[in-house]
């Protein structure tokens, strides 16, 4: 294939802030010192988060993902993701005789107990999410009879409430802040008494990050999501960035995915990730960009980031002797090697 042809002024517009959130970076680290402190195997179920080159990467450490509880041999460890899961999940791994490892994300744990809480005090509960995702499953699973699913704005025709001045809404921590807010919108012109969440549900660093996609997008010929395809907010910033004005955007989990036909006639590239993208993979996109002539990179900052969260209190025990024990009270056989 031949040279592409661009306009002379090429460069990259890099979005800052990109990648790891506080949430992603303490689920990541709470596999691996799991490893290390327990050695492998470590079972974690669902993918901790979504990223194809992370799991990838803890699987070649001795991480073991596995789709249900029930795939976990008694007498093991295993570790829930960072999306959350039910209390029906919880229970399995008890059943299950499992010592387990709770790596959801706080912020998704506030979205949990916000959930309880208003179905406790016998709310309708309008949850803004995406059908199928592990967050949502997560969710709605904290009060399966109070909570129903808004999938987006086409999904509130057909919304049914028992009484429509005790009606809230809670949201997906990953969704798009634009469509969010659409969707809340057309709730509350059918339902004006809805209450909203006492605190914003959609996570500071997606807003964030979201925020840097629009700032660039109106710049950007051609912007490049770094994220895998099961990421929502990966997803989101491709449509955020082709909303904000950008003519082209795609979502590769690797700079190899990219093609070059897609840099035809372009001037600026905009670089992203999503939160659950480790930087490596960003560094390898600039490093393929500057092959092709598109050396200058430019950063777009948004807002600053210093949130962290501590390590899951279970690290702190030892789940080995935990989980042996577990095994010796209700009887079955030990721990399996993966």
């Amino acid at each position: 294939m031949g040279p592409m042809t661009a306009s002379p002024g090429r460069r990259v517009l890099l979005a800052a802030p990109r990648g790891y959130c506080a949430g992603v970076d303490r689920a990541v680290i709470a596999v691996e010192k799991a490893l290390e402190q327990y050695g492998a195997p470590v079972y974690v179920r669902h993918e901790i988060v979504h990223n194809k080159y992370v799991v990838q990467t803890l699987e070649k450490k001795g991480a073991v993902f596995v789709e249900r509880t029930e795939e976990v041999p008694p007498g093991n460890i295993v570790m829930f993701s960072a999306h959350g899961v039910a209390p029906t999940v919880h229970e399995e791994a008890r059943q299950g005789r499992l010592a387990t490892i709770d790596a959801t994300c706080p912020l998704v744990t506030k979205v949990h107990k916000e959930a309880v809480r208003f179905a406790n005090e016998d709310y309708d509960i309008l949850l803004i999410g995406h059908e199928g995702h592990e967050e949502v499953i997560g969710t709605s699973g904290e009060a399966p009879d109070h909570i129903q699913l808004v999938d987006g704005p086409g999904d509130v025709d057909k919304v049914e409430v028992r009484d429509p001045s005790k009606v809230v809404w809670l949201s997906q921590t990953t969704l798009s802040v634009d469509e969010t807010m659409e969707t809340v919108d057309a709730l509350k012109t059918k339902f004006p008494g809805l209450v909203s969440p006492p605190s914003d549900d959609i996570c500071y660093a997606t807003q964030n990050r979201q925020q840097a996609v629009k700032q660039m997008g109106a710049e950007a010929d051609l912007v490049i999501v770094v994220g895998s395809r099961n990421s929502s907010n990966s997803k989101r910033l491709v449509e955020v960035a082709k909303l904000a004005g950008a003519r082209a955007a795609y979502l590769v989990d690797f700079a190899d995915e990219i093609d070059e036909a897609w840099l035809e006639g372009v001037g600026t590239v905009g670089v992203t990730s999503g939160a659950s993208v480790p930087e490596v993979l960003v560094e390898q996109v600039l490093a393929w960009l500057a092959e092709r002539g598109f050396e200058d990179v430019e950063i777009v900052k948004a807002a600053e980031e210093s949130i962290t969260f501590s390590l899951p209190k279970e690290l702190r025990r030892d789940l080995r002797e935990e989980a042996t024990s577990l095994v010796a009270e209700r009887g079955g056989s030990g721990p399996a090697e993966a």
